[in-house]
């Protein structure tokens, strides 16, 4: 039986610094939908597995046990008090992708995987211990955060319909299911028919949960997917942690050069700058979800973010390297916990009961053969679909951030290059515009004068 919360206040925790210990069943409630939910979005955290097997040349199980070890780092953001679902650094991947590639299939492709997540740890570490991450998010102008969140959300939409994305390789599957998605997550009418009809309210519960059914319904009947087979196999999947060390780990392998690292400075920087606007769609998804119930105080705290990513990413690159890195949220399923999170507290009890029963259950379906089995066929697809609803939600709140037509028009050039040139660019170009068009430095310079003279 969970420890009751008081109305108003937060939910029940062990106060561990600036942590807030919270054990399932103990410290919050388990929800059903979440719990449902993640049997088939697991299908998303399994989809690393081919980039594991295609651009690192792992063996299956070597990249299964991967994918299992980086689903329990998931746990510890609702553990230690981040009311968040994390994801990857997804908008990254090809970045990632793109870099190690230059380096030979073997050690050295792998430890310039480790030499990224090293850094990007080490920033995450920053960040989180000097408090800049808090400072940074109330500083920064409203313009350059929405051009941040344009931009993510043009590069997730905009690769899937790349001639090599995936909507031009499962059309029909990808299309019908992401059209699904955006009318049960996002669609007016379809709220006001969930709230008279029971099975369209019940429905409408499980998030994306419905559309990657859907997905993996049509594709084998279209045949762009073939038909899932269940296999049971010894039922638990028990990682060879072993070989996983011997194959990927720098303690195994060797650290990477320090040519390595210097090449990887400036991707580790673009992988921030691509976390940093995960941190704001985080936050703007947790103060609406806040702002909506009266029951609970969510706190969310910017730098606690920083200092778990900066913990799963050093884990990962020590034991498990992960081309995908580790990023603070997982945008779509976060929004789909937080939607009906506002529904109030007979739908979801806390905040805490969503995101640490959808990862904790994710963490244990992911072992699964036969979960793993059925959902082999329809990992890219609902990889797909995650970065369809992810892309929608970066962009509606990237365009309801800007109150001007200044914040507009910096917003959206910024979010157009860092789309095109990359997220380093992107930032230099949205800083500059606002210093040139929206930043009024005659005003600052009279007001320092008044409070000079003042004193």
């Amino acid at each position: 039986m969970a420890l009751e919360r008081v109305h108003g206040g937060e939910q029940p925790h062990i106060k561990l610094g600036v942590f807030k210990l919270r054990i399932p069943i103990i410290h919050y409630k388990l929800e059903l939908p979440e719990s449902l939910q993640a049997v088939l979005m697991v299908a998303t955290c399994l989809g690393a597995i081919p980039i594991l097997t295609e651009y690192l040349g792992l063996p299956y199980e070597i990249a299964w046990a991967m994918v299992i070890i980086n689903g329990f780092m998931y746990f510890l953001h609702a553990t230690m008090g981040d009311p968040v679902v994390p994801g990857w650094i997804t908008p990254g991947i090809p970045l990632v992708i793109a870099h190690i590639s230059a380096w030979e299939m073997g050690p050295q492709r792998i430890q310039a995987v480790i030499a990224v997540q090293i850094l990007v740890a080490g920033i995450f570490l920053f960040m989180g211990i000097t408090g800049l991450a808090k400072q940074l998010m109330s500083r920064i102008p409203r313009s350059i955060q929405a051009g941040i969140l344009i931009g993510a959300g043009i590069v997730a939409i905009y690769n899937e319909f790349l001639p090599t994305g995936r909507f031009n390789q499962f059309p029909i599957s990808v299309g019908a299911a992401g059209l699904l998605a955006y009318f049960i997550l996002f669609s007016n009418t379809f709220k006001s028919l969930r709230s008279k009809n029971p099975i369209l309210n019940k429905l409408g519960s499980f998030g994306m949960l419905p559309a990657i059914l859907l997905g993996v319904i049509i594709g084998p009947l279209v045949a762009e997917i073939p038909v899932p087979k269940i296999e049971i196999g010894t039922f638990i999947f028990i990682p060879p942690f072993g070989d996983v060390i011997r194959s990927v780990s720098p303690f195994s392998i060797g650290f990477p050069s320090a040519d390595m690292f210097l090449k990887a400075i400036p991707l580790a920087l673009m992988a921030y700058t691509i976390a940093f606007g995960d941190l704001i769609t985080s936050e703007a998804l947790i103060s609406s979800a806040d702002k909506s119930r009266d029951d609970e105080k969510i706190e969310n705290n910017p730098n606690r973010s920083n200092l778990i990513c900066a913990l799963r990413n050093g884990i990962m690159a020590l034991v498990a390297p992960y081309p995908p890195l580790c990023g603070p949220i997982w945008t779509a399923v976060t929004a789909a916990v937080a939607q009906r999170y506002k529904e109030g507290r007979k739908a979801m009890d806390s905040i805490f009961s969503g995101v640490g029963t959808f990862r904790m259950f994710t963490a244990i379906y992911i072992m699964l053969f036969p979960v793993a089995s059925l959902l082999r066929p329809v990992l890219p697809i609902a990889l797909s679909l995650t970065m369809l609803v992810t892309g929608f939600i970066c962009l509606s709140l990237g365009m309801s951030m800007c109150k001007t037509d200044k914040d507009r028009s910096i917003a959206g050039v910024m979010g157009c290059v860092l789309a095109v040139q990359g997220a380093v660019w992107g930032l230099i170009v949205g800083v500059i515009l606002f210093l040139l068009v929206d930043f009024n430095f005659v005003a600052r310079a009279k007001k320092e004068d008044t409070e000079g003279a003042a004193k």
